[in-house]
């Protein structure tokens, strides 16, 4: 009894032990369990506590670029209050439809259609609105960069506005500031135009330069009126292996062929005469409409004593100069004088200044591209919020005849039936008494649709032309009047938004080959004297690259073609690309026979980069080069159709003191 007692009581501290450690065991379990669960709820909180502190942070960015938004715009109301500007909406140029912006918030000035100011927050948040395009604030300037992100912080914030220390106001420094700049001049800037990722040209490229872009210095006020200057001091050379006594302007007609020594031997030849003055002048008439004057000169024109020897006396010559009214509210924009003809190809809507031209140096930009600088009066409407524009013009015109075959004097063309026809007259009085004025009765009417949808630019043209001449036989005459035209079309494709764009422009039609830079003839003669338009066509193709603010590099490839048309009469040849003149002395030098040579087309690819090395409140400074090769082909004719080639190496210097 006692024994099984015993065993009894052992089996039962074993038991008691086993239960104790066993319990032991789950205590441990379960109070690591909590523990790691404990730990689990700390990180847990610790990283919400981090969200939330990240979110507050966000906030408070939020909050303080909501308030310089805010100081912006009360400072630009009260400024506008002093002047007796409307605080609705900015002053618009010419141009028409434009908007004020800053590095961090873009206004569209367009309020009654929906439209709202974008801030620095409701971008950060990829909210949808109507944009304006993009800006990035460098020293003293601000530059539209299409489709660009922009760049935020203190760094990027380079203008000289800031936010006061109480966070009520701005500081504005200077007189040239972006405050200033953005308040009182906004041209060249278009509203909604980033949405497509083309936008207008940032001002300080080639392409700007070339349709006229003014700067953001040298900005001034004269009571109701703000002047704003433009322009750069240009020098430029080239190196080429023909001898074109051209400067850096092609004159790919005249390129030769080895029956000429200058074949042979290469030219060299550098100016400045292509530096440019630009001045704009704008008046607000109320909140709505604006009315703007334009001037723009260089030094290109040659006089008569001019000379490469001594001086170098090129003459100041008008390349621009023109009025325009815009009504911002009802969208229509009148423009009169002298100013790109609206056959030109553009990049934002239907805008003067908004030209799509190429970066090249040389001063005829690109063989095939589309182009006139003449007088005009130019009416044009928008629709749907600024994204389909349709113009109407009428342009000074005039008339290129080639008289290959016949006998000429001052204009007067003497056919072989004894008949005179009369095509013009060598320049009288103010104009140029060596260059014949073809007789016009009636302007150029060209008429354009542009349409700016999401992703792209994109526009078709058309024109027509009317050649007039008169034929008189003995002491009688009448008068003959033809119909030319044509159509044409351009795009802007933004492959990479801001970064990489392609460009293509054409032209096709009768009487119009003057519109393309290797000014082939626009007619010629028929046989009763008649004038007889040219079928022609002109192309051109380029690839255009920003890969970063201070750099572009481009290449084009462009072509300009022409037809023939001619007659046979007692045994000789007349006309334009007549098989029967002959090209048998075109091949060797100093050759006896002839090398009549009509121009059949020109072609030209080219390669160039610009470098913009220093930028800052003086303006910027670039470098540029370029390489191009031009190919000649003629018309067959005896001897067959030999065809002759230049290639050309140009370096140019600017200096943009208002950029």
């Amino acid at each position: 009894m006692k024994l099984l007692t015993f065993r009894t009581l052992h089996v039962l501290r074993l038991s008691g032990r086993g239960c104790l450690f066993l319990g032991t065991t789950l205590g441990v379990l379960v109070l690591g369990t909590k523990a790691r669960a404990d730990d689990d709820i700390v990180s847990k909180m610790e990283q919400e506590m981090s969200r939330l502190q990240a979110a507050q942070a966000h906030v408070q960015e939020e909050q303080r670029a909501i308030n310089h938004d805010m100081a912006v715009l009360k400072a630009e109301i009260a400024r506008h209050h002093a002047s007796g500007s409307s605080a609705s909406h900015a002053s618009a140029s010419h141009d028409g439809q434009l908007a004020a912006a800053r590095p961090d918030a873009r206004t569209d000035l367009h309020a009654e259609h929906g439209e709202r100011i974008t801030t620095a927050s409701a971008r950060r948040h990829g909210l949808k609105t109507a944009e304006a395009p993009q800006f990035t604030a460098t020293p003293g300037e601000m530059t539209a960069t299409a489709g660009a992100e922009p760049v935020r912080g203190a760094v990027a914030r380079r203008d000289r506005v800031s936010l006061s220390p109480t966070g009520r106001g701005v500081i504005d420094t200077d007189k040239g500031s972006e405050l200033a700049v953005v308040g009182h001049r906004a041209e060249d800037v278009l509203v909604h135009f980033a949405e497509n990722g083309v936008g207008p040209h940032p001002r300080e490229t080639l392409g700007a330069q070339s349709a006229g872009a003014v700067g953001d210095h040298g900005v001034f006020h004269l009571g109701p009126v703000t002047l704003m200057l433009g322009g750069f001091v240009d020098t430029a050379a080239v190196l080429e292996n023909r001898h074109v006594a051209s400067d850096t302007f092609n004159y790919w007609q005249d390129m030769p062929y080895p029956n000429e020594p200058r074949y042979h031997t290469n030219n060299f030849d550098g100016g400045a005469r292509y530096s440019r003055l630009s001045l704009l002048a704008r008046g607000n008439i109320n909140s709505e409409a604006t009315i703007s004057g334009f001037f723009e000169s260089d030094f290109g024109a040659g006089a008569v004593t001019t000379d490469p020897y001594e001086s170098n006396s090129y003459s100041f010559r008008l390349r621009q100069a023109y009025l325009a009214y815009d009504d911002n509210k009802e969208g229509w924009h009148f423009l009169g004088g002298q100013a790109w003809s609206l056959l030109t190809p553009g990049r934002a809507g239907i805008v003067a200044r908004q030209e799509s031209l190429p970066e090249t140096i040389e001063a005829s930009m690109l063989a095939g591209q589309t182009w006139s600088r003449q007088w005009q009066v130019r009416i044009v409407k928008d629709f749907f919020h600024h994204r389909l524009w349709t113009g109407l013009s009428i342009e000074n015109p005039a008339t290129l005849y080639d008289t290959t075959g016949f006998s000429t004097s001052n204009g007067a063309v003497s056919m072989p039936n004894g008949s005179t026809v009369t095509i013009g007259e060598n320049g009288v009085g103010l104009t140029n008494d060596t260059a014949n004025f073809s007789n016009e009765i009636a302007p150029d009417v060209i008429g354009k649709v542009a349409y700016d949808p999401v992703w792209g630019h994109y526009e078709m043209e058309g024109i027509l032309h009317f050649p007039h001449d008169r034929v008189t036989m003995g002491n009688t005459g009448h008068n003959n009047t033809a119909i030319g035209g044509g159509a044409g079309g351009s795009m802007i494709l933004p492959l990479i938004p801001g970064k990489v764009e392609l460009r293509m422009a054409g032209l096709a039609g009768w009487g119009i080959n003057r519109y393309g830079s290797v000014l082939l003839p626009d007619a010629t003669l028929k046989a009763n004297g008649s004038p007889d338009p040219l079928f022609g066509v002109q192309a051109q193709a380029g690839i255009i690259a920003h890969p970063n603010p201070r750099i572009d590099v481009y290449g084009y490839f462009g072509t300009q073609r022409v037809g023939h048309s001619y007659f046979n009469q007692n045994g000789s040849s007349y006309g334009y690309g007549n098989p029967g003149y002959s090209n048998a002395g075109c091949l060797q030098e100093l050759s006896a026979l002839s090398c009549t040579a009509n121009t059949r087309g020109v072609s030209e690819v080219t390669l160039g980069a610009w470098w913009r090395f220093f930028k800052g409140k003086f303006g910027t400074v670039e470098a540029g080069t370029q390489l191009a090769y031009a190919r000649r082909q003629i018309w067959s004719g005896i001897g067959g159709d030999p065809h002759t080639s230049m290639s050309q190496i140009f370096f140019d210097f600017r200096y943009l003191p208002f950029q």
